[in-house]
């Protein structure tokens, strides 16, 4: 659209631009340098993947998800358990799926494709239910006016246009804003070298790690007699007869070629295609079951925590914006919000949470910042109420009250004696 078009009174020609997945197929934009195609369902095969994609997406679904109500004058939040949202999203989603389930198949669809759709059931304007669709179904068109109008195809070859309203579409990071970059794409030439990698080690296994040879003789052989050889060869060397000895007549003479040192650096390769990957998802090596070097209880404790806030957190806020965004966007949704308890998921050990609780309750006399109930509520522990429910006044370590220090220039009692 030019500049002209926005003028009042002039009408915009009724263009948009349409993003088809299957187009890429068509044209090998999926295939790698090293001439292995990758697609969704074949990087899924590769087990740094489907390990990258399992950690986030199980972190994801197991932490509680809730719509909120804002308490009035700013004084927090409660679950609003009233709400018809709540229940699709905290446990029933549709007839077939549980919440843990529909956010595991969303991280899959997100983290792979960087696109998740469902369909919206509105019952008298209120989601009822969340249909999860196929993103190789979907055809996205952005409008001129900016909107997003969906196609969706079925097997049978079937089609049916919607409107934004009726998609909730949660995007993964985006370059043009209107749809999610294709992380398998993105990633394309480290997974297709992953694969490569494993199907030459494949091979070498299955010939026994034994190169191959030259199989020579000065005689003349025709063509049938050379498919005869190549045969009884393979019958040889292949199979059970792999580490058997290897008897030859008439003249004929066996020759092995020796593993080279780019064949036994094939382990070291695969080493650094499993961290390429997981940098690749933004996924810590130990995470998926790779560590370059051991690992004290303090040192996991840390990736743990750092697994959480630099792989987690970030998935975690878009979907709770997403759902604020297109779920929650009624006048009457004005206070409520969506929000993940991944209180669970940042506990450190036993003491570190009881130092962490005794501050909080004003050991050694600074300010208490939260009750005991609160405590309780962060251990999954019922509240008792009464002076529970209260801030306790602030103690010192060694249970006296503290003593002022003396003005400048003015001794204690004893000194002067």
């Amino acid at each position: 659209m030019g500049m002209w078009d926005w003028l009042p009174g002039r009408k915009a020609e009724a263009k948009g631009v349409t993003f088809d997945p299957v187009w890429l197929d068509f044209f090998g934009a999926r295939t790698s340098k090293a001439g292995v195609p990758v697609s969704w369902e074949r990087a899924m095969d590769v087990s740094t993947v489907f390990a990258c994609i399992r950690v986030i997406a199980e972190g994801v679904a197991q932490v509680p998800l809730a719509v909120m109500r804002e308490l009035p004058d700013g004084k927090g939040s409660q679950p609003a358990k009233d709400h018809p949202l709540y229940k699709v999203l905290n446990s029933k989603p549709n007839q077939w799926q549980t919440s843990f389930a529909l956010r595991e198949t969303m991280i899959f669809h997100l983290a792979l494709t960087g696109n998740a759709f469902f369909y919206k059931n509105v019952v008298r304007g209120k989601v009822k239910e969340l249909i999860p669709i196929d993103p190789g179904c979907v055809a996205i068109t952005r409008n001129n006016d900016y909107s997003l109008t969906y196609t969706i195809s079925d097997l049978a070859g079937r089609s049916m246009t919607l409107p934004q309203s009726m998609i909730w579409h949660i995007r993964g990071p985006s370059w043009d804003t209107w749809r999610g970059l294709d992380a398998v794409r993105q990633a394309r030439e480290a997974i297709g070298l992953t694969i490569a990698t494993e199907n030459t080690q494949a091979e070498m296994h299955a010939n026994g790690m034994q190169a191959s040879g030259v199989y020579s003789t000065e005689a003349k052989i025709d063509p049938e007699k050379y498919k005869q050889i190549q045969a009884w060869i393979a019958a040889q060397v292949g199979g059970a007869n792999r580490h058997k000895p290897f008897v030859i007549d008439s003249g004929f003479k066996w020759t092995p070629q020796t593993m080279t040192g780019v064949d036994a650096e094939h382990l070291e390769t695969r080493k650094f295609q499993i961290e390429e990957i997981c940098r690749s998802f933004r996924v810590l090596p130990p995470m998926v079951g790779h560590s370059g070097q051991a690992m004290t209880f303090a040192s996991a404790e840390q990736i743990f925590l750092a697994h959480v806030i630099h792989t987690l957190m970030p998935w975690i806020v878009r979907i709770e914006q997403s759902i604020d965004n297109d779920l929650l966007d009624r006048d009457e949704d004005a206070d409520f919000f969506a929000k993940f308890n991944v209180n669970s998921l940042l506990r450190g050990a036993h003491k570190d949470r009881g130092e962490y609780y005794a501050k909080a309750l004003g050991a050694g006399g600074a300010p208490a910042w939260m009750t005991q109930d609160e405590v309780r509520g962060e251990e999954d522990l019922n509240a008792l109420g009464g002076e529970a429910g209260k801030l306790p006044k602030p103690t010192n370590v060694g249970g006296s009250a503290a003593q002022k220090p003396p003005k400048s220039g003015q001794g204690t009692k004893n000194d002067e004696i």
